[in-house]
């Protein structure tokens, strides 16, 4: 056969590109790079590949939030399990849709609204004012440049107000209010009767074929995820502060140079009568300021009171327009510009700002003051140290970064060059370790993404210097690497026959409460059954939701009666419904608590409903069947089912 297509083979190279030029012509290299990808991806959304690489991204970046919002108490292993994937792949998939969207909505985010946003974020603050360094060392942590940065931020807010749309047209109609709060009302009087798994445990045989089998089907339970042991080299700057002496002409010369920052700037105190137009008519709402300026003008006295009566600031008519002390940067310009060029006791004159228009009264002036030396001494130290520190950084970092590169097949040169100690972690997996108490996240997603790379991982090589945070590099090795494995059954083997017994003792306990519950119906009787309890929707007594739904939708008129009901880790629990009874009714409060609660649940739904429809309308498509979130919903009934 080869001699046959080396001697053919000039006709069968034209075979070939008749076959495969077509496809360049009419689709392009890109698009023929595309298909290949789509090939490969676990997902599309309009055609377009999720990767693998882009989901273990998704999935680091999932576990860094989450650490955040729990702390050290987070374990990510929660997240490795079949649900926990099919969760972010979900998440990514919707990212990717709603991404999509907002591309056709041509929403705009205005630098103004940037700004704003930027400059609340908490990890961009110090001495509560937004920090340029601060934002740039975050910046570039994130392995990423401000304008990439910037437009990924845009990019959400765009998302944030489409979302926001659809929260915000949610209504819940009255009737249905009220018929919620008939149902929530409800309650009924029960006695409970337990069928517990514990009772059947010794009646609960399982063979060691019954184990085998169960390990062959449920291989993937019992796999670890790949990870590594590693060592990593951390360089900071606090650590290079320490509590070296600073020279007092180095004091006084800075406390000289920014005696600005130890002042008390001006403050200035005013009051206001505030005229906001009705139903957007600015020349009525004008007319009404000159009336109340002309009356003030006339009688400055009155003032307070004219406010009280006239001003719609809700914050400060009542207190006569006062607005206490204020100093620049607190007040929207045109107010700020008028109040501070104003003199003690003067009156301006109509001042027209976004809420409307103004009348101010300056009432009182603090003077801007400096704090003498004594009073900041400690701090001008602290912030010498702190410079002398970042100096020293700067150089070291150089050092720490050439090292680590230069000499890639250990950690040790830059260790004792720098006088560093080399820490040690096992057990690191994609998704990161645990976050240990007081100490600082080593393990960022670009730390991660680099211990996993073919260099580190294959030729065992130190990783680049990576920024983690302001002022803090990390450098780590590979020293060992495991890739993810199934354990072996020996090692199991008691987990899946414990499992395996509670399992069939809770098929033995449906099946003898069932037998019971018919009895009951058929004869009832008092045997075995609790003292009565009132339970209801709001005020369950601890009762298993599946059986209190069945105990609530008993009739009234045909009880008493019996119900009963599996409890997953129980057994089987049987109630007597005694009898129906009326809850109290809610006070206004509980009323209105209530229907801001319910509202928020209409809202999920409405935007779980939106989100079911850019799946739908952008092509989503999960091309890996154990990802799939209609997937998880069978597996895990089946599990319920042999629990």
């Amino acid at each position: 056969m080869f001699d046959s297509i080396r001697s053919h083979r000039r006709w069968l190279m034209f075979f070939m590109l008749v076959l495969i030029f077509p496809s360049f012509v009419f689709f392009g290299i890109q698009g023929y790079n595309r298909f290949m990808e789509t090939e490969g991806a676990l997902a599309t959304v309009d055609g377009t590949p999720i990767t693998q690489r882009e989901f273990e991204i998704a999935q680091r970046e999932r576990v860094e939030r989450l650490r955040q919002q729990f702390g050290p108490e987070f374990d990510p292993k929660v997240l490795d399990t079949p649900e926990g994937r099919a969760a972010v792949l979900d998440g990514l998939l919707l990212d990717r849709a709603l991404a999509r969207e907002v591309e056709r909505s041509n929403l705009i985010v205005t630098n103004e609204r940037l700004r704003q946003v930027l400059s609340t974020v908490p990890a961009f603050q110090e001495d509560n004012k937004f920090s340029l360094e601060r934002y740039k060392a975050y910046v570039a942590a994130q392995g990423m440049t401000q304008p990439q940065f910037e437009e990924r931020v845009r990019a959400d807010l765009r998302k944030q107000m489409l979302l926001q749309a659809v929260l915000e047209s949610t209504i819940l109609p009255a009737q249905v209010g009220e018929r919620i709060d008939r149902v929530l009302l409800e309650q009924r009087e029960v006695r409970v009767l337990p069928i517990r798994i514990e009772a059947f445990l010794p009646k609960a045989g399982v063979t060691d074929a019954q184990v085998a089998e169960f390990y062959e089907k449920h291989t993937k339970e019992f796999e670890t995820p790949e990870n590594v042991k590693v060592e990593y080299l951390v360089l900071n700057a606090e650590a290079l502060a320490g509590d070296a002496p600073v020279a007092e002409a180095d004091v006084k010369t800075y406390y000289e140079q920014n005696k600005g920052r130890y002042g008390v700037e001006e403050q200035r105190r005013a009051s206001h009568i505030l005229i906001t137009p009705e139903g957007g008519d600015k020349a009525a709402a004008r007319k009404k300021a000159e009336a109340a300026l002309a009356a003030v003008k006339a009688n400055p006295g009155d003032f307070a009171k004219i406010a009280k009566e006239q001003s719609k600031d809700p914050g400060s008519a009542a207190q006569g327009g006062d607005l206490g002390f204020f100093g620049k940067g607190m007040m929207v310009k045109p107010f700020e510009d008028v109040a501070f060029s104003l003199k003690q006791g003067e009156i301006s004159g109509i001042v027209e700002t976004d809420f409307g228009y103004h009348i101010i009264r300056l009432t009182e002036i603090k003077p801007a003051e400096v704090k003498p030396l004594a009073d900041v001494r400690a701090e001008i130290e602290r912030e010498l140290r702190t410079q002398q520190a970042q100096k020293r950084f700067a150089e070291a970092a150089e050092q720490f970064t050439n090292l680590t590169y230069e000499q890639a097949d250990s950690l040790k040169p830059a260790a004792d060059k720098l006088g560093l100690k080399i820490a040690s972690q096992d057990n690191v997996t994609r998704a990161g370790i645990p976050a240990r108490p007081n100490q600082p996240q080593v393990f960022t997603p670009r730390v991660i993404e680099a211990l996993f790379s073919d260099d580190a991982v294959t030729n065992r090589r130190n990783t680049q210097a990576i920024e983690i945070g302001p002022n803090t590099l990390v450098s780590a090795r590979v020293v060992e690497h495991r890739p993810a494995a199934v354990r072996p059954l020996d090692e199991v083997k008691a987990l899946i026959r414990q499992r395996l017994e509670q399992q069939e003792a809770a098929k033995l306990a449906r099946s003898a409460g069932e037998a019971r519950l018919a009895e009951l119906l058929k004869q009832p009787s008092d045997a075995g059954l609790s003292p009565p309890i009132t339970v209801s929707r709001r005020a369950p007594q601890g009762m298993p939701p599946a059986l209190l739904n069945e105990i609530l939708r008993t009739r009234a008129d045909k009880l008493p009666t019996f119900v009963g009901s599996d409890v997953e880790g129980m057994g089987y629990l049987i109630a007597e419904v005694v009898a129906a009874k009326e809850g109290a009714a809610q006070t206004p409060a509980q009323r209105d608590a209530e229907r801001r609660a319910l509202l928020r649940q209409a809202a999920a739904a409405d935007e779980g409903a939106y989100a079911e429809g850019l799946r739908s309308r952008h092509g989503v498509k999960v091309n890996r069947p154990e990802l799939r979130r209609d997937a998880q919903k069978p597996a895990a009934a089946e599990n319920a089912a042999t629990k």
